[in-house]
């Protein structure tokens, strides 16, 4: 089920209005719970089954390393990970092995092995890695295991993020079905406030506009130029990866928002996930500000323990950069693209980090603090994020180094250039005003707030803008989210 399909629409409207009506806090937990079941079974077809048991394994799990013995929790969790990061691999990654195995056996003349063609989960990636945060968490000691399954299923499955995130913490959403009351934790009833239903909707209107407004239409001039870029002069592939770049925060940011201001709805508070990243004034800064849930959970769980005993070890934490950041890569995908990616974001924070260890001077300029030095920043930083975009987003390797070399050495040819932009007209308008836009919503800190706390009258004429604005554009074929494939 697509968020951006009136089917959504229906299904959530008729959540609020239930969990209105039915104040029994154990039914609206299990509405929740069926709730998040229809809307994957809605999304994910058969593998349902695979989230349930993956839900009911894992919730075992957590028992017993939390009962086991010092000398067998570390046996029990090792099989833990072993066991999620087997069924991750299996599914999103079997037939990529095979495909490479296959490489090698056509090089020595071996008969090729042949592919099982698994269909990939939608979501796994992303109820995994809550899976195993939840694990990794109470063998630290940091939380204790669930004692209901019922609050671990629904942290599970929570249906605003279960098939493209933000990626949760059991340590800050399980509190949340719960609350103290006589020193003992009590199930929560879930109310619908009026703030908090303003404030929702305001966020997943902004999530919508995002998505079907901007990300959908500019779509176009995107898949124009990277399904084959060769041709292209070097302004049509810098202003395909401007569009990319927009296109994928469009997308993936406004399903954040989406997810986030449902939860909100319901009483829910789950992280935010991008924060004008744009604006970043540093690869480093970049990766505080773009899928933040993903990103603090690769550090904490990967990375901290990995420079753990190593910290002052300037060449062991650039190395464990690249490994992480390539991790970070195949997460997304099983292509070598991906890896690339990855690489060249490790690389970016690596240098970075370099830089300011060894050439504190350097990087504590004065000018790097005064409003041309932060822009020189911001610009450079985006320039090596776009072109990383590029990997993100085109599989052929040949594709891949002409569109990047075209963006390193500028032809500047403009032919090519002034034709895509007659044929985009809509998409390339879209593109800076997105630019405009999102300067504004980067200088107004609080948007989001002044909007949801305009009089209510305003307030329509707001939500009667964005959806004049989507539906002028709309083409009633709702468009996959990006993230859906990771």
């Amino acid at each position: 089920m697509l968020f951006n399909s009136p089917e959504f629409v229906i299904f959530f409207t008729f959540i609020i209005a239930a969990i209105i009506v039915f104040k029994n806090k154990q039914f609206q937990r299990l509405l929740i719970l069926f709730a998040s079941y229809l809307f994957y079974y809605y999304s994910g077809t058969f593998y349902l089954s695979l989230l349930v048991a993956s839900t009911v394994i894992n919730f075992w799990f957590g028992k017993i390393i939390y009962d086991a013995s010092q000398k067998n929790k570390k046996i029990i969790f090792s099989i833990s990970m072993a066991f999620n990061l087997g069924l991750l691999g299996f599914f999103k990654y079997v037939d990529f092995f095979i495909e490479q195995v296959n490489s090698g056996f056509t090089f020595i003349g071996i008969q090729q092995m042949p592919f099982l063609e698994i269909a990939l989960p939608i979501g796994i990636s992303f109820y995994t890695f809550h899976s195993m945060g939840y694990l990794i968490d109470i063998y630290r000691k940091q939380i204790s295991p669930s004692a209901s399954f019922l609050d671990y299923s629904i942290y599970v499955a929570f249906f605003p993020q279960l098939v493209a995130g933000p990626i949760l913490r059991a340590k800050h959403f399980l509190p949340q079905l719960r609350e103290k009351i006589n020193n003992f934790h009590s199930i929560k009833q879930i109310i619908v406030t009026d703030s908090n239903l303003k404030f929702g909707i305001t966020l997943m209107a902004i999530g919508f506009l995002k998505k079907m407004f901007f990300a959908d239409n500019i779509a176009p001039l995107v898949n124009q130029v990277f399904q084959n870029p060769v041709g292209y002069d070097s302004f049509s592939i810098m202003l395909a990866t401007l569009s990319l770049g927009i296109q994928i925060y469009g997308d993936f940011s406004g399903y954040s928002d989406i997810a986030i201001g449902a939860a909100l709805i319901l009483g829910f508070t789950i992280p935010r996930n991008f924060n004008k990243p744009f604006f970043a004034t540093s690869p480093s800064e970049f990766w505080r500000r773009w899928h933040i849930s993903l990103s603090t959970w690769v550090r904490d769980y990967l990375y901290l323990p990995m420079i753990f005993k190593n910290r002052k070890s300037v060449g062991y934490v650039f190395v464990s950069l690249l490994v992480t950041f390539f991790l970070l890569g195949l997460w997304h995908g099983a292509g070598w693209n991906f890896m690339i990616f990855g690489l060249l974001h490790g690389f970016y924070v690596g240098i970075d980090m370099v830089l300011r260890s060894k050439c504190p001077s350097l990087t504590n300029q004065r000018f790097f603090s005064t409003k041309i030095g932060k822009l020189t920043s911001i610009l450079f930083t985006q320039y090596l994020i776009f072109f990383a975009f590029i990997a993100f987003r085109v599989e052929n390797f040949d594709h891949m180094s002409y569109a990047m070399m075209k963006f390193i050495f500028v032809d500047f040819q403009t032919n090519e250039f002034f034709n895509l932009i007659l044929q985009n007209k809509v998409p390339v308008v879209l593109v800076f005003l997105f630019i405009i836009l999102h300067f504004v919503s980067f200088m107004k800190k609080s948007l989001i707030d002044s909007i949801s706390a305009l009089k209510i009258r305003y307030w329509i004429v707001f939500l009667i803008i964005v959806i004049g604005s989507i539906f002028y554009l709309y083409d009633a074929n709702p468009d996959d989210f990006i993230y859906f494939r990771f």
